[in-house]
């Protein structure tokens, strides 16, 4: 029995958990959204709302507790990747990206130089919600399943700058309907106006 035991365990030992919320948090960060399954999205929604509520409070203390809780590390390194998609580069809209010449690479292809995953949990990423007392990320439930084991999959999101349909990144059947209803009326007031100024004109 786990009697007043917090959180749930993923089927995963202590360590495996611990870094894999880790982990989570740090891609949330730096993409803006994740997909994953549901009860590894609920596992680390909390941590994550504790995280930018500390960094929300910008200082010597709250960094140290950030460090201590995610692994600091080089983020947006994926841009300036020669291997990196063009369609990836572009499609990432959430943050005010750093500059390619703020990322460098040596001969190797290794990275040398990248901003820090906690300088953009505090200087990007809470300000965003100095103003919202919490719940700062949503979870959207996907109609696809993970491909090994048919597991649900969702989409743990920060709330805040998003545009149009969250999941796909492309405008929605239901807006496009919507407009297309707005259009057509919109042509009936227009046919409808001329018909009453042409009877009565005669």
């Amino acid at each position: 029995m786990r009697h007043r035991v917090f959180g749930k365990q993923l089927c995963v030992k202590e360590d495996h958990r611990r870094a894999m919320l880790r982990n989570l948090a740090a891609g949330l960060f730096e993409h803006g959204q994740i997909e994953t399954t549901i009860p590894k999205a609920k596992a680390v929604q909390p941590f994550v709302e504790k995280l930018i509520t500390m960094a929300k409070r910008s200082g010597l203390a709250s960094r140290r507790g950030i460090e201590a809780r995610i692994n600091d590390r080089a983020v947006f390194a994926w841009i300036a990747d020669p291997n990196t998609r063009e369609e990836k580069k572009n499609a990432h809209q959430l943050w005010d990206l750093p500059s390619e010449d703020a990322i460098e690479f040596n001969r190797y292809g290794e990275l040398r130089k990248a901003p820090r995953l906690v300088q953009h949990l505090m200087s990007k990423v809470a300000p965003l919600y100095a103003d919202r007392a919490g719940g700062y990320t949503r979870i959207i439930k996907l109609d696809k399943r993970r491909v090994g084991d048919q597991t649900d999959l969702c989409i743990l999101q920060l709330v805040g700058k998003e545009d149009g349909p969250q999941v796909s990144g492309r405008r929605s059947n239901r807006r496009r309907t919507a407009d297309k209803r707005t259009a057509y009326a919109a042509d009936l007031r227009k046919k409808g106006g001329s018909k009453a100024e042409a009877s009565a004109a005669e």
